[in-house]
């Protein structure tokens, strides 16, 4: 007979060996890159050299997976562990550990500009500040955004602008080789100082057209400086000591974006001081609100610019892309477009979006493919187990949604665009794990203006294909890693007006 020492139980069950019968293995044994003494894994980066590169991290996962399984583990920046999750059951128990105040290791550079400038900001914003004083914004900024009924109230402004919006694109239709996202970009900036500041740029004016206009140079900051999120979030952070050229970079843009802000703010607050403005509006409950002062809300300008126009604009770039791409999907979208928009002027209302069914099911395809980023992050506050692996508190731990969205054990042929899945009344329709598909995020932290996000887009969908064909005219099209997924070549479409 075997007989165990007590005190040998004791050293098991201390370490997490034994869990529900399963062997808890420890974080040291989690499989993934090796990584070396000052570089981490930054050597496996290298242009030209490395296998992985970080504006592909959906190819870096893939062949992570094969070569490691569905947990990760790697040190990118010398002591700071990041582990990358496959599994949906996996990705599920990080939400369930997140805690109250859900922690991000994202925008530390961004965060580092704010708070050496306290005149003008409180806080690093919401995308990297942390804790109780990241809840204190988020519990206010979310009010008016948070609900379908909410978001309603800017449907008729969004209507309006994007009949602005098509006649621009009647005037580009019959161009040869054009690339239309800075026209995308352009929409979704309008639409965005429209629902934060009640603010209507002109984006589309013969002025505001020219490189040098406020709403080109606007765009153009929001591009550099989530060009620069990525690499100073995970290179070796020289940028918290001296100013590095993509350090300056970064506060090149942030300071225009800072001064627009300023400068919008003034006005619209003079205008409501002078009663010109009776029906509220979101920025009018940001500013009566005892929560917040001024300098909460030019961070929060900020954060909306920042990460309102590129994710919405790429993820539209993607979705018109595919339905270019697949004829048979344009044709039953046409259908119930026509039905649901008896002309090519109606407005879309919240009556036709109840009704948008197919519409619906094109878009959450499009983001199962392309969504808005490779996964989500959180830092752990308390220890966890992902896949019988014991991770300790602090580790940042990354889902790899955008890869386990592509793969046959989730999805049949995951690679073909099929809206017909996420009907219910459909043969393929096949309800998949609740935690595979999160473009915007889950939970408390989840993107803040996700169903604006979801709303401007559906109305774009529904508006466009009402009145126009469109074909593919480019090459087969991927993304690259901004952070946010960035189409990799020009969106080339071609526009044929609608009888």
């Amino acid at each position: 007979m075997l007989l165990i020492k007590p005190k040998f139980v004791e050293k098991c069950i201390s370490r997490r060996f034994f869990s529900d019968g399963n062997v808890i293995k420890p974080f040291e044994s989690i499989p993934g890159p090796k990584s070396l003494p000052i570089l981490g894994t930054l050597h496996k980066y290298l242009p030209y050299f490395g296998p992985y590169h970080f504006d592909r991290l959906h190819k870096n996962g893939l062949k992570k997976l094969n070569k490691f399984g569905p947990i990760v583990r790697e040190e990118i920046v010398p002591g700071v562990f990041l582990v990358w999750l496959f599994k949906p059951e996996d990705i599920e128990t990080l939400f369930r550990v997140e805690g109250k105040y859900p922690q991000r290791r994202s925008h530390l550079a961004l965060e580092k500009y704010r708070l050496d400038r306290p005149n003008v900001y409180n806080t690093g914003g919401l995308l990297p500040t942390n804790g109780p004083e990241w809840w204190r914004l988020r519990r206010v900024f979310q009010k008016g955004l948070s609900s379908p009924s909410a978001v309603q109230n800017f449907l008729a402004g969004t209507n309006d602008v994007m009949h602005l919006w098509l006649r621009r694109i009647n005037d580009l239709k019959s161009t040869e080789k054009y690339d239309y996202l800075p026209e995308l970009s352009r929409l979704f900036l309008e639409l965005t100082c429209l629902a934060t500041l009640d603010i209507r740029l002109d984006s589309f004016s013969y002025q505001e057209l020219k490189s040098n206009s406020r709403s080109s140079k606007l765009m153009q900051a929001a591009l550099n400086t989530n060009k620069c999120v990525l690499k100073t979030d995970n290179g070796l952070q020289i940028w918290k000591k001296i100013d590095t050229p993509l350090y300056r970079k970064l506060k090149r843009s942030q300071k225009y974006m800072e001064e627009v802000a300023i400068d919008l703010l003034s006005l619209k607050m003079s205008l409501f001081n002078d009663g010109s403005r009776n029906t509220p509006t979101l920025l009018q409950s940001y500013l009566s609100s005892p929560e917040l002062d001024f300098k909460d809300i030019i961070g929060m300008v900020c954060d909306f610019l920042l990460a309102g126009i590129d994710t919405t604009t790429y993820s539209s770039c993607f979705l018109l892309y595919h339905i270019a791409k697949n004829s048979p999907v344009q044709c039953l979208l046409y259908e119930e477009a026509k039905k649901l928009l008896p002309t090519t002027n109606s407005p879309v209302t919240m009556e036709v979006l109840a009704e948008a069914h197919y519409a619906k099911a094109v878009l959450k395809e499009s983001l199962r493919l392309r969504p808005i980023s490779i996964g989500i992050g959180r830092v752990l506050e308390d220890d966890a187990e992902f896949s019988n692996y014991h991770v300790p508190k602090g580790t940042v731990v990354v889902s790899q949604n955008q890869v386990s969205c592509r793969l046959e054990q989730y999805f049949p042929t995951p690679h073909e665009f099929k809206p017909e899945r996420w009907l219910k009344d459909h043969p393929l329709y096949m309800k998949p794990h609740p935690y595979l598909l999160l473009p915007f995020g889950h939970g408390p932290r989840a993107c803040i203006a996700r169903r604006m996000a979801e709303q401007n887009m559906l109305v774009l969908m529904l508006k466009l294909i009402r009145n126009y064909k469109i074909q593919w005219r480019g090459n087969i099209l991927d993304s690259r890693s901004l952070l946010i997924n960035k189409p990799d070549g020009p969106i080339n479409l071609k526009f044929t007006k609608r009888e």
